[in-house]
């Protein structure tokens, strides 16, 4: 058997000067979201509310999610070492998924706050709350805007501004409440507005930990599935007849990544097929970084009369009266 391996990498990473721009505006956000949260918890205690000093806590955690998501990025800039060979990217995504976990955890600990308001609520200046609700509501969404078109592209960012959007309605909901206490008295609207925004912070937070996890699992792109490539091989690229292994993940959403050991007839230029392969892969996703490896059949060989291209089991009518019942399979038959 002849063997030939093949690198290529389509897509390139964000130049310099936007990852620049991106972190620049995360830091910004930082910033605004760090100087309200002081705000926010003065004018709670000066106003002897507990609806405002629970959401200045919540305005930590959205700070300490910037500045994880802020540190993910520096430490991803570093380069690639002998023990790291991907180097470090993929720490973006783990701070993605920690702040998941943290949205998950802020909301079972709103909602233990929204049943205690409930229970017994204490008076609260409404003026001084719906100040500081609407300077709240100014600062999130000036962190907003910085955040959300690097959040397109960047699921760091992206588990960053999913805090930040769960308090611009933390804020809208102070807002409303204070509205409804200035007008009514009644007290137990802030409660009870908290269970609403629970539920939308609970499914955004759940979102961004199914797709971190399934970065971090080594999960396939969506527009990547090994089916779907198998598939696309069979008929772009006919001198390919088998696949005997394929493997498709993602080191972060923007670098896919595929290798896969294909086998040829005999008669088959490699070259060629490698470049087959990948002008097949590129137009599904340009950003897909590819290594192949080609085993090229000796002519004559019993591999030639077999062509499996998909997960099921195929065998020449040789193999299938050789190999016993319920045995082993022979080597280089069943090729997935």
């Amino acid at each position: 058997m002849n063997h030939r391996h093949s690198h290529s990498e389509h897509g390139a990473a964000p130049c310099d000067h936007q990852h620049q721009a991106g972190t620049n505006r995360l830091a910004w956000a930082a910033v605004v979201i760090v100087v309200f949260f002081v705000l926010e918890l003065v004018g709670g205690i000066l106003s002897h509310s507990l609806a405002l000093i629970a959401d200045a806590g919540h305005m930590a955690t959205d700070a300490l999610a910037l500045i994880l998501a802020l540190l993910a990025r520096w430490i991803a800039r570093r380069p690639a070492k002998e023990h790291m060979s991907f180097g470090y990217h993929r720490v973006q995504i783990l701070a993605a998924f920690i702040n998941a976990l943290a949205l998950i955890a802020l909301v079972i600990w709103l909602m233990w706050e929204a049943v205690s308001r409930i229970a017994g609520s204490e008076p609260i200046n409404a003026p001084l709350m719906l100040s500081v609700a609407v300077l709240g509501l100014i600062a999130n969404g000036v962190a907003f805007f910085l955040l959300h078109g690097d959040a397109k592209q960047d699921l760091n960012v992206r588990g960053a501004m999913l805090h930040v959007i769960s308090d611009l309605a933390g804020s809208v909901v102070a807002i409303v409440a204070a509205l409804v206490i200035l007008a009514t008295g009644w007290m137990p609207i802030d409660p009870l507005l908290t269970f609403v925004v629970c539920a939308l912070i609970l499914i955004s937070a759940l979102r961004l930990l199914r797709e971190s996890g399934h970065i971090l699992l080594e999960g396939a792109p969506a527009n990547l599935q090994p089916d779907h490539i198998r598939t696309l091989i069979s008929k772009a690229v006919p001198s390919v007849y088998r696949i005997k292994r394929l493997y498709v993940w993602m080191l972060t959403p923007e670098q896919p990544q595929l290798a896969m050991h294909v086998e040829i007839d005999s008669t088959s230029n490699a070259g060629q097929t490698i470049d087959a392969i990948n002008e097949a892969l590129k137009a599904e996703n340009p950003d897909l970084t590819t290594t192949i490896q080609i085993e090229q059949a000796e002519a004559g060989s019993e591999d030639d009369k077999v062509r499996v291209l998909t997960p099921h089991r195929a065998h020449t009518e040789k193999d299938k009266q050789s190999k016993p019942h319920g045995g082993p399979e022979s080597p280089g038959r069943v090729t997935f």
